[in-house]
């Protein structure tokens, strides 16, 4: 299907930044009524909840590379750790002219080291980062100044649009790679179709590459989520100032705090805002106005922790054969590569 096709029917428009950057969009009014109508209907239910899709704007998104270099946040530099001693292996996985294609912008870091790779065994590196946040287009300006021959499609959406977009735009193999343990946010339920999503779109060619954080000590979950520098407390309570920015919202950030437990029945982190008062907050692009007590919670994040002997029956029934499962020395954090069944 022509560019052009899949622009028309999946309704995109095109932006080119330069002759190696271009991305692809969806009209800026239907963006804004989706998030509109998602903060109404979920701030409307007796538990108060907001989509943690929604934390990456521009400053969710810087706050959220400072957590990853906190000391008490172990699921990036465990991650990395992993990553790099991919470059001996993937290669095997990848010989043929992969394009590299991450649900999430990704950090430079993690982002760098699967790049490198590609740089190692290729001629010139396609990358197709998908994110809802704009602040993939500066992030792929970042990584042209370190690869002369990386050519770069963007779509800023959803990873659901975006894999659709990826499943009509060539036959081209792609290594999906969905990294950060950002699946843990999904429920069970809700991974589960996930992971059917991503392997209905994909070619019988086309390899995923997943992170997995793995049950631990409740002290090491909950000090990852509940810094002591308070930079995971300001990245939950931007999501309320995003609310204000974008859909005239009055919240007073200073009557709401930022709550972490977990949950071991679940084996999950929850992640809350706390009003601290009795108060009520008008957001009118939602056309809602909301009445909280004191003490009533706004469920933001959980994150569930994965046990590594239900990790093969999760992929088996998802449609997957997994092909290498790595972890880090501590057992706390696992890497996974699939391919899709044939």
């Amino acid at each position: 299907m022509s560019i052009k096709t899949i622009q028309q029917i999946l309704g995109y428009s095109k932006h080119r930044i330069n002759s190696a950057i271009i991305y692809f969009k969806p009209n800026s009014s239907k963006s804004e009524k989706t998030f509109a109508e998602e903060i109404q209907n979920s701030l409307s239910q007796t538990q108060k909840s907001i989509n943690p899709k929604f934390f990456y704007n521009k400053t969710g998104s810087m706050l959220f590379e400072r957590i990853c270099a906190l000391p008490e946040y172990y699921l990036t530099r465990t991650e990395i750790k992993i990553l790099q001693t991919l470059k001996q292996e993937l290669p095997e996985y990848i010989d043929k002219k992969f394009r590299l294609v991450e649900l999430g912008s990704g950090s430079s870091t993690k982002t760098r080291l699967l790049l490198d790779i590609f740089d190692k065994i290729y001629d010139s590196i396609e990358y197709m980062p998908i994110d809802i946040s704009e602040v993939l287009k500066e992030s792929s300006k970042d990584l042209q100044r370190h690869y002369d021959s990386l050519q770069i499609t963007g779509i800023v959406d959803t990873y659901e649009n975006g894999l659709e977009f990826v499943k009509e735009y060539d036959k081209k193999p792609n290594l999906i790679v969905f990294l950060g343990s950002s699946f843990g946010n999904f429920c069970p339920n809700e991974g589960f179709e996930f992971l059917k999503k991503i392997n209905k779109v994909m070619k019988e060619s086309d390899l995923l590459l997943i992170g997995l954080d793995l049950v631990k000590e409740r002290k090491i979950l909950e000090n990852a989520y509940d810094d002591s520098q308070g930079t995971t407390a300001k990245f939950n309570l931007n999501i309320l100032q995003r609310i204000n920015q974008e859909l005239d919202g009055n919240f007073n950030l200073e009557k709401f705090t930022h709550v972490v437990q977990y949950n071991d029945n679940e084996n999950r982190i929850e992640m809350y805002l706390r009003s601290l008062e009795r108060q009520t907050v008008q957001i009118t692009k939602a056309n809602i106005s909301l009445t909280f007590e004191q003490d009533e919670l706004i469920h933001t994040e959980h994150s569930y922790k994965y046990s590594i002997s239900k990790i093969p029956k999760l992929f088996e029934k998802t449609g997957f054969i997994i092909n290498k499962i790595w972890q880090d020395e501590n057992n706390h954090y696992a890497v996974v590569l699939a391919c899709k069944q044939s």
